[in-house]
């Protein structure tokens, strides 16, 4: 599957911040700068580089700035799945905004994923590497190594196949998921109602040997606090030079 037959994306951008306050007190945290450019605006970038034409984006905290920001955008056309009624969750979100996604694989990516490109764009990369006869789900996982403002334990650890095992609990992974996939309709056919999290869709994907990653080329930044900005910044200054 090349990268322009994957035309429609999801943005999760309903969450609230909460690490990232005092900056989101009053706006939503996607619309947090980081060197001049709105962290939604990055992603939806990227999407519409890697064949994008729509993209649905939930919204919550401060929605109706999010949704004002994004009323003029045309590449990639934006829909909204309004979640200011209640908070669903990554995987609940999904899940509402499935009549609007369609039947066939979609981009997902979180508001804030944020990297450096390698010599090829990511988006691409997991595109041309998606193969729906095998997988549910293919994540973009970063290493651990390397990450710029990550400190983590990582998430998963991945074979020579690709194929990925969810970090066991008090063990280290080298892979870190960067906030951006590729995922199929099919992994939602039993999801609840209601709020919950896409993890629960992941471990159903690694129980049935139908969840993959791809390593990142290039650099990941973890943008999770106002202090993790100016790593970020830093980082993209010195790729720059």
């Amino acid at each position: 599957m090349t990268a322009n037959k994957i035309d429609t994306a999801m943005v999760l951008a309903a969450g609230f911040g909460k690490r990232m306050l005092p900056l989101t007190k009053d706006i939503p945290k996607p619309m947090v700068k980081v060197a001049g450019a709105t962290l939604i605006d990055r992603v939806l970038d990227r999407l519409a580089a890697a064949g994008a034409k729509r993209a649905v984006v939930n919204v919550h905290h401060c929605g109706g700035v999010l949704i004002d920001h994004l009323k003029n955008r045309i590449s990639p056309k934006i829909e909204i799945s309004d979640e200011r009624d209640i908070l669903l969750d990554t995987g609940g979100g999904v899940v509402r905004a499935l009549p609007s996604l369609g039947t066939k694989p979609f981009f997902l990516a979180n508001s804030d994923s944020i990297w450096i490109e390698g010599a090829s764009p990511n988006l691409s990369r997991l595109a041309n590497a998606y193969d729906g006869a095998r997988m549910d789900a293919l994540l973009l996982l970063a290493p651990v190594a390397g990450a710029v403002g990550y400190a983590g334990a990582g998430d998963f650890t991945m074979d020579s196949e690709g194929r990925l095992v969810k970090r066991a609990e008090r063990k280290v992974a080298a892979f870190v998921y960067a906030g951006a996939a590729i995922l199929h309709p099919r992994l939602f056919g039993d999801a609840p109602q209601g709020a919950f999290s896409l993890l629960r869709s992941f471990d159903k994907a690694e129980q049935a040997g139908r969840l993959f990653g791809l390593r990142l080329d290039g650099v990941w930044m973890h943008v999770g606090t106002p202090d993790a900005i100016r790593g970020a910044e830093d980082a993209i200054a010195r790729s720059s030079e």
